[in-house]
């Protein structure tokens, strides 16, 4: 990987959320990049996110494909020039994602993460995110995204 800034770090760093957020000291600290036109990043699970069987627990899964996948939406709300600064710290949040796990994902190794958007409009972000470990598909989520509005 790459020892630039990660998106994460570039465009959010004040951001505490537990996947992806590199203010939170607690959190996973994940760091995706573009590559291409998507980004991809590695995460090394810990022993601490067993389900109790040697294999990676799906909550920690779900929450690393949706924090990924969240890179995939902060870039291309930025690059499109659809941030608003008085939505902080990010202008869209989930707004309801479908896991599949296709297989189980082993403790151990570090799994590789792409992503990549199926629908952008300034209302709704549609994205695809998927973890393999020695290219096999271990699991995947669709995720949609839904800009924060003021209430």
């Amino acid at each position: 990987m790459s020892t630039n800034l990660s998106i994460q770090e570039s465009l959010y760093p004040e951001l505490t959320c537990f996947g992806c957020g590199h203010a939170n000291p607690h959190g996973f600290h994940l760091r995706s990049y573009r590559e291409g036109d998507l980004p991809v990043a590695e995460f090394k699970p810990r022993p601490e996110h067993d389900n109790g069987f040697g294999f990676v627990n799906g909550g920690i899964i779900a929450t690393v494909l949706d924090c990924h996948g969240a890179a995939a939406v902060m870039w291309d709300v930025a690059q499109r020039g659809w941030n608003d600064p008085t939505r902080r710290p990010v202008p869209f949040l989930t707004a309801s994602f479908e896991v599949t796990f296709h297989r189980p994902t082993p403790l151990g190794h570090s799994v590789q993460l792409n992503a990549s958007p199926e629908s952008l409009d300034p209302s709704h972000i549609i994205v695809k995110s998927e973890m393999s470990v020695d290219d096999k598909v271990r699991a995947t989520v669709t995720a949609s995204w839904a800009p924060i509005r003021s209430r």
